[in-house]
């Protein structure tokens, strides 16, 4: 082989190995940004997250939130106070009677009640129907 295309295919190799190796980095969680923080350290707020859902009514936004919740916040099952603390955190406003909402949630098949109370208030969880709603994007 020509030492000219032999120099080159080394070139290419090098590239590849270093790229493979840069690719190994970012899929175990260790690759770093210009900020120099790691890209797992960087969490979903519950603002962004209703704001990639879309919801646009306070039953849909209960629902978002209560998903929310479950799946981003450990927070499983939720209650009222919970809810409230989300509407809260996402800067929007809460609901007269989240109870009511959450009800309608329920009557709905997007929650349904828990067994037991949570800190001796009613609790929830999200449903199938309603988890397939939230991530379908309210469309």
């Amino acid at each position: 082989m020509d030492r000219e295309i032999k120099k080159v295919l080394d070139e290419i190799l090098s590239s590849v190995k270093s790229l493979d190796a840069r690719l190994s980095k970012l899929e175990a969680g260790t690759g770093r940004g210009d900020t120099g923080a790691s890209v797992e350290e960087k969490k979903l707020s519950l603002k962004e997250f209703l704001i990639e859902r879309g919801p646009s009514n306070g039953v849909q936004k209960t629902l978002a939130i209560g998903y929310f919740l479950e799946n981003y916040d450990g927070a499983s099952p939720f209650n009222a106070a919970d809810l409230e603390r989300g509407f809260r955190a996402a800067r929007e406003p809460v609901p007269p009677n989240i109870n009511d909402k959450a009800n309608l949630c329920v009557k709905k098949g997007h929650f349904m009640e828990h067994s037991e109370k949570k800190d001796s208030l009613k609790a929830w969880l999200v449903t199938r129907t309603g988890e397939g709603i939230v991530e379908a994007g309210f469309g």
